[in-house]
């Protein structure tokens, strides 16, 4: 098993890592390849500004993050094109797939940039370039293996001359339409076959080569060779289309209908889910796919140990059927936690609503489950995934637990990705995101902030104050919006604009989103009055930033109209991306 990842943050230790077997396999493929150009690969990864290039790089990792091939992208958004520059696996193993599936992760980003196709160099499989029997053998493969997604040569120019005497091999340009179906015309191949030749070439190749090779493109529109390889339909050509009809990746904490506590006025109940996935099955937005199991040391990296440990005890050991509430709220002494558990309820809790049984530790470790796949899936390419969970987490905090929240799974997820690039954390629940301030309060490399209730009447009532903006090296990154007790969608939009610059300020790589629908007109915990229309509004203008999205299901008590709220919600997320 493997899963691809895209880099674009290379600073951090495992992106480093990565990076560092990668370049060791480019080596070992492309021996030629002398070492100020992967300096300068390097470097353009590191700053795009003089090569007019971003670079896009994409691993194929094993489960111990071992890389097992790669592809380096680059994409000129000036000129709406972009070039695979390197692609190999590693030596010694068997692609299995690795190789296609890397292609076409390809792409697909191609297509998510709005390029006209992919550009890319191929060693020639015709003799009269190509007097080596044995690299012919091996190029003929090569362009066999595009052959089957539509990449075929552009022919009748001079791409392929020899730049210097005594070259041999000289590559042909292979164009991949990505589907679209669009032939390519002459004047804007060659802008394009320029700016691949003096940005990527300029110290190889000469001003009148250039020239020469530019001045060459006569077919308007240009050709490619005819298919030699395999007479059947491409493999793979739809990808603007499926692109184009993607839906959310939906991840459902399963069996999450075994923590329910049957009082009286108890409103965190199993129906919340079962209301959202009627609406969502009607809409034709989700793929519902399977959440994998993970180690409990990713709770373990947002929680202390003795909570974790409390929260496993009391649901092995209470009795079934029975709910432990907190309350005996002991001074917290590190030292001296109590040693019964229905007094110790209480020295990890923040509030007496929030009951413990038999199944709470397995409910909030299943959400958890969901939310790590959702941040896998953003990992592998999908740009935006729902964990549909119960119970919720974001007023879980590191040491504490409370407000129907354990374990704090958009915590925990945006602690999985952290070690991949810079997240931002944007909790759209009525009420404040207490955990996610307190976990990353001190961190600088995931920004967190929360619209929600003004916490002077509003719960958790003691966090979630204007001027409370991080510590030490987290100065600045946490930004709370506190709002009235009475408020429209006018308002609370004004309020997420503001939110949505200081995310774009701080640039990150993923975005998570801890989402409430308990912010609705009508919802037994909340005040606002926030309709439809306005959950539609707000999902439009998040949906517009160009980020991989995980939203994770917090907050949302009126059922009747919860599932109607959250699918308008995400058809706004999809139609805001489709129109950014």
């Amino acid at each position: 098993m493997f899963r691809i990842r895209k880099i674009q943050d290379y600073h951090t230790p495992d992106n480093r890592k990565a990076l560092d077997q990668m370049l060791a396999i480019l080596r070992s493929h492309f021996t030629a390849v002398k070492p100020e150009k992967i300096q300068r690969i390097v470097r353009r990864m590191e700053n795009p500004i003089p090569s007019r290039l971003q670079t896009i790089v994409f691993v194929a990792e094993d489960a111990d993050d071992k890389v097992k091939g790669f592809a380096i992208l680059l994409v000129a958004p000036d000129l709406g094109f972009s070039f695979l520059d390197f692609i190999a696996t590693r030596k010694g193993i068997l692609a299995g797939g690795i190789g296609s599936a890397i292609y076409e992760r390809v792409r697909e980003e191609a297509e998510e940039t709005g390029s006209i196709g992919l550009f890319f160099e191929c060693l020639p499989d015709d003799p009269l370039l190509c007097p080596k029997p044995k690299l012919q053998k091996e190029n003929a493969a090569r362009l066999r293996f595009y052959e089957k997604f539509g990449a075929r040569p552009v022919v009748g120019t001079k791409y392929e001359t020899p730049v210097k005497e005594g070259d041999v091999c000289p590559p042909y340009l292979v164009f991949d339409d990505l589907g679209h179906g669009q032939p390519l015309c002459r004047d804007r191949a060659r802008e394009i076959v320029r700016a691949i030749l003096q940005r990527l070439y300029a110290d190889y190749c000469p001003d009148e080569y250039i020239q020469m090779v530019v001045d060459s493109l006569q077919d308007d529109p240009l050709r490619l060779r005819p298919p030699r390889y395999s007479r059947k339909s491409p493999a793979s050509v739809e990808t603007a289309l499926r692109l184009k009809n993607r839906r959310v990746m939906l991840l459902v904490s399963e069996g999450h209908h075994i923590h329910h506590v049957r009082e009286r006025g108890y409103v965190e109940s199993p129906v919340r889910i079962d209301s959202i996935l009627a609406e969502a099955g009607k809409s034709g937005l989700f793929a519902r796919i399977p959440s994998e199991h993970y180690p409990e040391k990713y709770i373990r990296e947002v929680h202390i140990a003795p909570l974790v440990n409390f929260i496993k005890r009391v649901s092995r050991e209470i009795d079934p059927g029975s709910s432990l509430y907190p309350y005996v709220f002991p001074v917290r002494l590190a030292d001296r936690p109590p040693k019964e558990f229905w007094v110790a309820a209480g020295y990890y809790c923040i509030d007496t609503f929030t009951p413990l049984s038999r199944y709470t530790f397995q409910a909030a470790q299943r959400a958890v489950d969901c939310a790590l796949t959702g941040a896998d899936r953003l990992l592998q390419g999908d740009p935006l995934a729902y964990a549909l969970v119960r119970p919720p987490g974001h007023h879980a905090e590191s040491r504490v637990f409370g407000g129907f929240c354990y374990f704090n799974s958009a915590a925990v997820a945006a602690q999985y990705l952290s070690r991949f690039g810079r997240v931002a954390i944007l909790d759209l629940d009525y009420h404040h995101g207490n955990g996610q301030q307190e976990i990353f309060y001190r961190r600088k490399d995931v920004l967190t902030i929360s619209l929600h209730a003004d916490p002077s009447f509003a719960y958790p009532y003691f966090s979630g104050f204007r001027n409370e903006k991080g510590e030490g090296e987290g100065t600045g990154t946490n930004l709370n919006i506190p709002l009235p007790e009475k408020l429209g969608g006018t308002e609370y939009r004004m309020a997420l604009k503001k939110a949505l610059k200081r995310v774009a300020d701080f640039r990150p790589e993923f975005l998570i989103i801890p989402f409430g629908a308990d912010t609705a007109r009508g919802d037994p915990t909340g005040t606002w009055s926030l309709k439809v229309s306005d959950f539609h509004a707000q999902g439009m203008l998040i949906g517009a930033m160009p980020l991989p999205k995980l939203v994770v299901q917090e907050g949302g008590y009126r059922t009747r109209q919860l599932g109607v709220n959250v699918v308008a919600f995400f058809e706004g997320l999809l139609q805001g991306r489709n129109h950014r």
